[in-house]
């Protein structure tokens, strides 16, 4: 049986970061500027209802938590431009990334036990902003985050990819959980961090902290998707700079799609 997925979407709004970020212009390394890398990575993740957080509207508590991550992660909030020989930079603006609020009059189990992909009704839980897409002089990023019927929520991004590998998109993601917290703080080092021997890091090399082997796409292997992907980004307070669920059970999936 299909599933019929009606998705009520408020206007869009700009995210922009929560202090004062540097401008500059950064020019990408050869390796993140290639023409392979010039496309949109969306991520979909589910969260089921968690009683504890049932004072808190996940709208409001990813929204800030994104503007918190975006003081350390500022090249997010910027925008890519073309130089000459088509050479990707990116432009420290600080206009910030999109974001969406949005509500589904269904529940977290119409969705089915195995919560892998194909997901029906993608494009309304990641609706294609009209000309956000483009790439050059976009935002970089777009969040849509969608109440179910449940209590539960469905948290779906979208990273240029040019911008992050797997590991920098999960590094920026932690920081996100970060500030999901009830203090609010971040402690991830963000992209000030410079490698030792290296002069002028590229805008989009990250340094990825140390996150356990399977962390990173579990969502795609069979047995996580039986049981839930153990990566977890929000929910609780009780995230930490490395947020793993429990063994008790995770409180959803996360999938590249």
């Amino acid at each position: 049986m299909s599933l019929s997925l009606r998705v009520q979407r408020k206007a869009v709004e700009p995210v922009r970061p929560a202090g004062p970020t540097p401008r500059e212009l950064k020019r990408l390394s050869d390796i993140d500027d290639q023409d392979g890398l010039r496309f949109h990575n969306p991520i979909i993740q589910f969260y089921s209802r968690d009683a504890s957080m049932s004072s808190r509207d996940p709208v409001v508590v990813v929204r800030d938590a994104v503007a918190k991550a975006l003081v350390h992660y500022y090249p997010f909030a910027g925008r890519l431009r073309e130089l000459e020989g088509r050479k990707l930079a990116v432009d420290y603006t600080g206009e910030g990334v999109l974001f969406i609020e949005a509500n589904a009059d269904v529940r977290l189990e119409h969705f089915g036990d195995a919560l892998q992909p194909p997901f029906p009704g993608l494009e309304e839980l990641i609706f294609d902003v009209p000309g956000s897409s483009e790439g050059l002089g976009t935002p970089l990023l777009l969040f849509q985050v969608t109440r179910l019927a449940c209590g539960g929520f469905i948290l779906e991004v979208r990273m240029m990819h040019t911008m992050a590998d797997a590991p920098g998109m999960v590094q920026f993601l932690a920081a996100v959980a970060e500030g999901t917290g009830r203090h609010g703080a971040i402690g991830a080092a963000g992209v000030g961090a410079r490698p030792a021997g290296r002069a002028e890091p590229a805008a989009s090399c990250l340094r990825a902290p140390g996150i356990r082997r399977g962390a990173v796409h579990q969502g795609h292997h069979p047995a996580a998707q039986r049981h839930g992907a153990p990566l977890l980004v929000l929910g609780s307070t009780r995230c930490s700079r490395h947020p793993v669920s429990s063994p008790a059970g995770p409180p959803g999936a996360c999938h590249h799609v």
